[in-house]
């Protein structure tokens, strides 16, 4: 098998408008850390190769180099990975897909091609012959076994962490380019639009829209657009992606001067998410978390508002790649992203954070709109307040 101070797995750079991102060196180092441990896991599966056709997983292994998606809500896309456990590595595509996959996405790449016509996919029987039949894959197909590849990815090496940061500061200011474009008598639906376009340009992916007005607001939780008009109090709850990194921020505006009582719920639920953030340690568990919030609610005069909506949780190569239950079992490691959405009654926190040896670092932060500095045992955790016009 080949090892990792022996193989160049990428021949660039990760360079954005001129700006490198990632470098060759740092890129090739996180590459051959995930093939080995996937190569690794497969041995202690006793599996003889695994099948990756979900996105999440293929941005994974490819360090975000190659995005085959063209179907936007689909799991799978334009092409599949094969990784052996003698360390081989193939990308099944079609013929038609086959030039501009070579040319954009997997070129700089170590995978080799296996093609097929259009109207002939044979990825799971070639698969087979090429590693064997004892197979696991992350989609369902005939003799293939299934595999959850989450507990690989869920700890953040240094170079996504710094694709992270791009994303993260690149959506933040997207979202607030936004909220000043927003004015009263604009429908959800153009709150919609105007983010999209903002996020598009700079070549990032809108993934969620939780888009809403005035009463909207405060009636539900999920509060998909719509078309109401705008009159006074506007939300922009997304979810970005780029390189398979998912990134979730709310922010809010509002025209005329903000009610008592609604400043108040931001106050709240800003100390709900000072609690979570504060109690986001390595080794915590889901359920541990859940009642932090719990208790968090209580303590602001709102007991039991945990009931109405999820508390948030993980995020990384999902949008939420677990959330915090009463009986969760799932735990915190050492660099993973979180994403923690607190809400009372029209008042709501949501930022991207990392947890970094102990310290929270926030993806989103955006020191340009009102903060609220929310503290927990003695630590502040500032949260988005909202932009008044």
């Amino acid at each position: 098998m080949e090892t990792a101070s022996m193989t160049k797995r990428i021949n660039k750079d990760l360079v954005v408008n001129g700006t490198t991102v990632v470098t060759e060196t740092a890129w090739n180092e996180e590459l051959n850390a995930k093939h080995d441990k996937l190569v690794a896991w497969l041995r202690a599966q006793e599996l003889e190769g695994v099948l990756l056709r979900r996105h999440e997983n293929i941005a994974w292994l490819t360090g975000g180099a190659a995005e085959v998606r063209v179907l936007t809500p689909g799991e799978t896309g334009v092409a599949s990975l094969l990784v052996t456990a003698e360390g081989k590595r193939y990308y099944f595509t079609t013929e038609n897909e086959a030039p501009r996959l070579k040319d954009e996405e997997f070129g700089a790449l170590d995978f080799e091609p296996v093609l097929f016509p259009w109207y002939g996919d044979d990825t799971i029987a070639a698969a087979q012959r090429m590693a064997g039949a004892h197979l696991g894959s992350d989609t369902p197909g005939p003799g293939l076994i299934p595999v959850n590849l989450y507990p690989l990815r869920q700890s953040l090496g240094e170079s996504e962490i710094a694709r992270y940061r791009w994303l993260g500061a690149q959506t933040a200011d997207a979202t607030v380019e936004s909220l000043h474009q927003v004015e009263p008598g604009l429908s959800e639906y153009d709150l919609e639009a105007i983010t999209a376009s903002n996020l598009l340009r700079r070549g990032i992916m809108p993934s969620v829209y939780l888009f809403a007005v005035d009463e909207r607001i405060y009636k539900y939780k999920h509060a998909v657009a719509r078309g109401a008009r705008l009159k006074k109090y506007g939300m922009l709850n997304l979810c970005s992606r780029k390189w398979g990194l998912a990134i979730s921020i709310t922010r809010f505006v509002h025209f005329g001067q903000l009610p008592a009582e609604l400043e108040a719920r931001f106050k709240s639920a800003s100390q709900v998410n000072a609690a979570l953030l504060d109690a986001t340690k390595v080794g915590a568990t889901s359920a541990e978390l859940f009642r932090v919030a719990q208790a968090a609610y209580a303590a602001e005069g709102f007991p039991g508002e945990e009931r109405f909506h999820h508390q948030g949780g993980a995020t990384g190569y999902g949008e939420r790649e677990w959330v915090a239950t009463p009986e969760g079992q799932q735990t915190v490691v050492n660099n993973r992203a979180f994403a923690w959405n607190p809400s009372i009654r029209g008042g709501k926190a949501e930022d991207t954070v990392i947890l970094r040896d102990g310290k929270i670092e926030w993806l989103t932060a955006t020191p340009e709109l009102p903060v609220i500095n929310a503290t927990a045992n003695g630590k502040v955790y500032p949260a988005a307040g909202v932009l008044v016009m």
